[in-house]
């Protein structure tokens, strides 16, 4: 393996935090290539995998489950809304509060989104097993699990 091409000495490759840096910035580009084409991004994504899993949910709520900030979940909205992929209407119980809903030109979508991140997942784990690749996922949701409790 060419040490200049994973980060120099062992030192540096023996970084967690390190590694998981540089994998992030890998993930990000092939997270970006596969979006690019379909006009959508990351958040976009995120909001309707979250309204599909879970139907209507309020905006602050989804905001809430994707972990995403507030002024940039208004933005991926009126986005979305714009492209008829979700509704954003009065929440009936709070009319200060926007529920949010999946379209059926929304739902479409997200499939293309799910194929080409698809895609992506290969892009960065060439070569791993399916076993591999959930082993890591699960150390991957092992590390965030134990942050969330911060």
């Amino acid at each position: 393996m060419d040490n200049a091409r994973i980060g120099g000495s062992g030192r540096l490759r023996a970084l967690p935090t390190r590694l998981v840096g540089q994998v992030a910035i890998l993930a990000n580009r092939a997270t970006e290539r596969a979006l690019e084409p379909t006009g959508s991004r990351r958040y976009h994504y995120a909001l309707l995998a979250t309204l599909d899993e879970h139907g209507p949910l309020s905006q602050a709520e989804v905001g809430r489950r994707t972990g995403i900030d507030r002024s940039d979940v208004v933005a991926a909205v009126n986005d979305l809304a714009d492209r008829g992929y979700l509704t954003r209407t009065p929440d009936p119980s709070d009319r200060r509060r926007n529920t949010l809903a999946l379209t059926p030109a929304g739902r479409t979508h997200l499939h293309d989104l799910d194929t080409r991140l698809e895609a992506a997942q290969s892009e960065l784990l060439p070569g791993f097993t399916p076993a591999e690749r959930a082993n890591f996922v699960l150390t991957l949701t092992r590390i965030l699990e134990l942050h969330a409790r911060d």
